[in-house]
């Protein structure tokens, strides 16, 4: 075999597990809100360099756990910075821990100089900021989205409102549900105790059921929980179940291409081989 023949096989194989990996982080890495403080921070200050203390932290954590919070004393009250992570309570361990290491990127970006800031994906939840937040129940409303109610019937409505009746009375920091073809999640950040869970998620679907009331689907995003509901065929833009979905078709794709790989390689082996033989066989006349 030659060595473009050689090559070509390794890189082709990369590039397909690269595309499978890039599809399959995005169905947790969708966005869908971000915030930043309008208090900066000079470069190259104590509190600077306790921020990416922290960042560092958070990704290295999610490797090993779903929420964690540090805190990173400074010399002083004002470089001192608190920060968490969480992630969806149906990721696992290395799916959290990719969609941290992109929100934390993310959040440098969006941030960039400032004393505090919050990114919300999909699949995972970063904050940081200079005055501590940890363990404060928080219901202000940071994103409302309700899809339209074309096509929807009196039974669609029914499971929508069983779903998050189920939801409000179930327990837990995460909880997922669905009836027929309606599915919901709802989530608080962990450092709120049960009961501020409770309290939390009990405003959310409230105001998710007040506010999109006969919407396809639903998201109401508090400050310290979320609820969201979708309709198979009526997806919200962030929701898992799509995620999931993609998941499952990503796979698909991806044994379809390993077989088609696999078999191209076959010939490139057998091409090579058949090549030598008669050029052995043409040497030896």
């Amino acid at each position: 075999m030659s060595s473009t023949s050689h090559l070509f096989l390794p890189l082709f194989l990369l590039l397909v597990f690269s595309t499978f990996i890039s599809l399959s982080a995005s169905a947790t890495d969708s966005f869908i809100f971000g915030g930043c403080s309008q208090l900066k921070f000079m470069p190259g200050t104590a509190y600077e360099s306790n921020v990416n203390s922290l960042l560092t932290s958070l990704v290295n954590s999610a490797m090993f756990s779903s929420y964690n919070n540090f805190t990173v004393q400074g010399s002083t009250q004002q470089d001192t910075v608190y920060g968490l992570f969480q992630c969806r309570g149906d990721l696992a361990s290395a799916d959290c821990s990719r969609c941290v290491a992109r929100a934390v990127s993310q959040l440098g970006t969006l941030c960039l100089d400032a004393c505090g800031g919050a990114l919300q994906l999909d699949g995972c939840f970063v904050k940081y900021d200079n005055t501590t937040f940890l363990g404060v129940e928080d219901k202000t409303a940071v994103l409302k989205k309700c899809g339209p109610s074309i096509g929807l019937t009196s039974d669609s409505l029914t499971r929508r409102y069983a779903v998050l009746a189920t939801l409000g009375a179930s327990d837990g920091p995460f909880r997922i549900t669905s009836s027929g073809d309606v599915q919901g999640v709802a989530q608080c950040v962990g450092d709120l105790s049960a009961s501020e869970c409770q309290d939390c998620l009990s405003d959310a679907i409230q105001r998710l059921r007040m506010e999109c009331s006969g919407g396809a689907w639903g998201e109401m995003y508090l400050a310290k929980c979320y609820a969201r509901y979708s309709g198979r065929g009526n997806h919200s833009p962030g929701g898992s179940d799509d995620s999931n979905r993609n998941d499952e078709e990503i796979e698909k794709t991806l044994a379809i291409l390993i077989g088609l790989i696999a078999g191209v390689a076959l010939i490139i082996i057998f091409i090579s081989f058949f090549s030598k033989v008669c050029g052995t066989q043409k040497g030896g006349k």
